[in-house]
């Protein structure tokens, strides 16, 4: 497709169809990726032909700026094809509202030369940067870079020497030449993300290459005074949360998909004449796991609406709603794990297969429930407390 024609279309339905489209490419290189620990990059092009990349980046550096529930719809349907892709896909685009919080000559730095560029990040403050004249001399070891090989920038964070307060935590833009892979990520579940450690060795970084944690965090960084419309002012924490959850449902329904397609003419082991599609135990199996992808997908909705319903009021999302994001996010993501365990036993023996549909997407759903921002006991604990008109506990909120 033409680009001028890739980066004009908003409408969800269109950009959910795109990546339909995509989804037979992505299963015939789902091996690939896996392999190589890294997204085939026939993906990473058609999912850059197609705009994808540039779902929540900036119109003004050619993006479509598009809105949370799209991004989360999306997502899902290329997991559909790829856990690892959309997982990646997943951060690159919530990086690339992120860099929007930034001013406008960082903005500047990563698309005016080059409206296709990507960012990858680790947020959490592993380095340390030392001020200096014009800027901050930056060092320091950052794991789980997903995507990092296909990106042009990178956002790092760290501690600021001598600094206090709000200003002794900040992220930082980085070049990626500047931040190199180490090539680290050898993993059974998520395996294709790339998400290799990258480090840094007194790498300078500008000043205006740099904002502070908590406005990154709280979505009032200086990238609003060049904002048009509603999306950057969503609501920070809820949105980062909720970019690492699209993955979980559409490798959920893969495998829903795959375990029904498989069933017909299977018997029940060690049972005369016993079809497992007639079995009732099956059909406990199926309705429950059915059961628990629609809640999952119905939660999901739920917060991608409360983001761009308080964005779109220009208001800050309440607390409540903010703890109850986080949730939601992490108990969805767990029915969508516990829905394919279901399966995945129910599959017998030869479910174990490392060719399973259904055995690779048991893994990649582990992966995703063991991410730090999804653990549902934590989740849980911060929702728990705001009810109880506790504090939360937490920043990322």
């Amino acid at each position: 497709m033409a680009e001028q024609d890739a980066m004009t279309v908003t409408d969800r339905a269109a950009l959910v169809a795109r990546a339909e489209e995509l989804v037979p490419l992505l299963r015939e290189n789902v091996e690939a990726t896996h392999r190589e620990r890294r997204v085939a990059q026939a993906n990473v092009a058609a999912m850059s032909e197609a705009g994808l990349f540039r779902l929540l980046q900036p119109r003004r550096w050619g993006g479509l700026e598009s809105d949370m529930r799209t991004h989360i719809e999306v997502v899902s349907r290329i997991a559909e094809g790829c856990s690892s892709t959309s997982w990646v896909l997943g951060v690159l685009q919530i990086h690339s509202w992120l860099a929007a919080q930034f001013g406008e000559e960082a903005q500047a730095d990563i698309y005016a030369d080059n409206p296709d560029a990507r960012v990858a990040a680790v947020l959490t403050p592993r380095g340390t940067a030392t001020p200096v004249e014009g800027g901050f001399v930056l060092s320091g070891f950052w794991p789980f870079a997903s995507g990092c090989d296909h990106c042009e920038w990178i956002l790092l964070g760290a501690r600021v020497e001598g600094a206090t307060g709000p200003d002794a935590e900040c992220v930082f833009l980085v070049p990626s030449e500047d931040a190199p892979s180490l090539d680290d990520w050898n993993v059974g579940g998520l395996g294709g993300t790339g998400s290799h450690s990258v480090r840094l060795e007194e790498v300078f970084v500008p000043t205006h290459r740099c904002i502070r944690f908590a406005d990154a965090l709280s979505g009032k960084g200086p990238g609003l005074a060049i904002a048009e419309g509603p999306l950057y002012r969503s609501a920070a924490a809820p949105a980062l949360v909720l970019a690492v959850t699209g993955t979980a449902p559409g490798a959920a329904e893969t495998a829903f998909r795959s375990f029904v397609e498989r069933l017909p003419g299977r018997p029940v082991a060690y049972m005369d004449d016993l079809q497992q599609d007639d079995w009732t135990a099956t059909h406990l199996q199926v309705g429950e796991a059915r059961t628990r992808i629609d809640v999952a997908k119905l939660l999901l909705a739920r917060v991608a609406d409360d983001i761009d319903e308080w964005a779109n009021k220009g208001e800050d999302m309440p607390l409540e709603i903010r703890a109850r994001t986080r949730a939601d996010c992490a108990w969805a993501v767990r029915q969508c794990m516990d829905a394919v365990e279901i399966l995945y036993i129910a599959s017998g023996g030869s479910g174990l297969a490392n060719s399973s549909v259904i055995q690779r997407a048991q893994r990649d759903l582990h992966a995703v429930n063991m991410h730090g921002i999804l653990m549902l006991e934590t989740n849980l604990d911060v929702y728990g407390r705001v009810l109880l008109g506790k504090t939360p506990g937490t920043k990322a909120i």
